[in-house]
């Protein structure tokens, strides 16, 4: 495949590029939510997903989105948002979302976004960095094992407010 070491499947530095996601943007992160939210098994709605991507981009304190290209592909996006804990006695970032097109996976683009929403946060001025990964996927707890993650026994609960 151009743009990889054919050897590894690696994609290499020149050709991967991470951009900060724009208005101009909507559509393609819509679809690639869309995508995303059909791996995981989540309900998409177009009109929520919007909404909340135009807010995220007009205030940048809330954190960033990325889209990450490999030649004119746009092959996947990462969302990174501020949150504040006693816990960590100030800002964390949580990493919201982070997806690769199947095609696309196993050749270091999750690492590397990783790394840069690491770098972000480090200019956000945040304490720590978490991020939710479902039980199934051991791939990625493996990935974020390597990258310095630690797993914590709790579980994540959630109630909507209405």
């Amino acid at each position: 495949m151009p743009g990889s070491d054919r050897s590894t499947g690696i994609v290499g530095e020149t050709d991967l590029a991470f951009s900060p996601a724009s208005i101009a943007d909507e559509e393609v992160l819509a679809e690639l939510m869309r995508e995303f939210y059909v791996h995981e098994g989540l309900d998409f709605e177009r009109a929520r997903a919007r909404e909340a991507f135009r807010t995220l981009v007009a205030d940048p304190a809330l954190g960033r989105v990325w889209l990450f290209r490999v030649g004119g592909d746009v092959v996947g996006y990462a969302a990174v948002t501020v949150c504040y804990s006693l816990e960590f006695a100030g800002r964390y970032a949580l990493v919201d979302e982070l997806y690769v097109r199947e095609g696309w996976r196993g050749r270091g683009i999750g690492a590397r976004a990783l790394e840069l929403a690491a770098e972000a946060c480090r200019e956000l001025g945040v304490a720590a960095v978490r991020l939710e990964v479902d039980t199934w996927n051991t791939r990625a707890m493996a990935l974020y094992r390597r990258l310095g993650f630690e797993l914590q026994e709790r579980y994540m609960m959630s109630r909507w407010i209405a």
